[in-house]
């Protein structure tokens, strides 16, 4: 089962988090989401510095779908390039990675 399941990171306005968490949970894009309030992003866009308050999702899913997610997450994120990575789960708790298989629909 090790590669079968990735974490993905997605940042979001701040107030936005839960729209986006509740869109991916209830179409089974990701069998559970946390969200990380109040962070603070410092980042280039268009040549500048910008300064921003966001909420940080880490998604728990299946690497066969990312690409799925990633697509309908773009339809419902108001940022130009959202911030969605993955990172693979390379170990973890058995039981906790049955249940992300049981829950996450192709």
């Amino acid at each position: 089962m090790t590669g079968e399941h990735v974490v993905v990171l997605i940042t979001t306005p701040a107030g936005k988090g839960e729209e986006i968490a509740n869109f991916i949970v209830e179409r089974r894009l990701g069998a559970c989401v946390n969200i990380i309030k109040e962070i603070r992003s410092f980042y280039w866009w268009k040549g500048n510095i910008e300064r921003d308050n966001e909420e940080l999702l880490i998604i728990k899913t299946k690497r066969q779908i990312l690409d799925k997610l990633i697509e309908e997450v773009k339809k419902v994120h108001p940022y130009t390039v959202p911030e969605i990575i993955a990172l693979p789960i390379v170990a973890g708790n058995i039981d906790y990675l049955n249940w992300i298989e049981e829950e996450v629909k192709q």
